[in-house]
């Protein structure tokens, strides 16, 4: 997994509302600013947005912040953002998930031994939305059965939000 940054990132003292910058540092650890924010810090609309998706993706779901979790590394695997993974890995195991299954949610066809059903179902989903776009109505309709349809909208969106990232 890599990153290539190719935009010049925000530096401090860069002109960008404070507000903005206080809302980003609001939503990290430690209130330390990642590659990610200073580089979406070039576009005030766009920091603006994203740092509110993604804060109510984190923060405000119904979804299992654990389902959320795996969700984000699984897509950090199938796109290669190393990045992601640092970040998303700790959080993870702090929502409950396991060391056994993130590294199991590494390999390209997942060992279901470990996972419960509602779990495979979220890496169908993840994988199909990811590699193909669009996803097998039985993989959403188990969803449906097991999560509701509010849970299923929210891990459909945590997928694609984290593609986006």
């Amino acid at each position: 997994m890599s990153s290539n940054v190719r935009v010049m990132p925000w530096q401090d003292g860069d002109s960008v509302p404070d507000e903005l910058v206080a809302a980003m540092r609001a939503r990290r650890p430690n209130g330390e600013l990642i590659g990610i924010d200073r580089v979406l810090l070039k576009s005030v609309p766009l920091a603006t947005g994203w740092n509110e998706l993604l804060r109510r993706v984190r923060a405000e779901f119904a979804l299992e912040l654990e389902y959320r979790e795996l969700i984000m590394l699984r897509v950090a695997v199938l796109n290669g953002a190393e990045f992601e993974w640092g970040v998303h890995y700790p959080a993870y195991l702090a929502a409950g998930g396991t060391h056994e299954k993130s590294e199991a949610v590494k390999a390209l066809v997942v060992d279901g031994m470990l996972f419960s059903a509602t779990e495979l179902a979220l890496i169908k989903l993840t994988d199909q939305s990811t590699r193909e776009v669009t996803v097998d109505t039985h993989v959403i309709e188990d969803l449906k059965a097991r999560l509701g349809e509010s849970k299923t909208v929210e891990a459909v969106a945590t997928v694609a939000a984290y593609n986006m990232v």
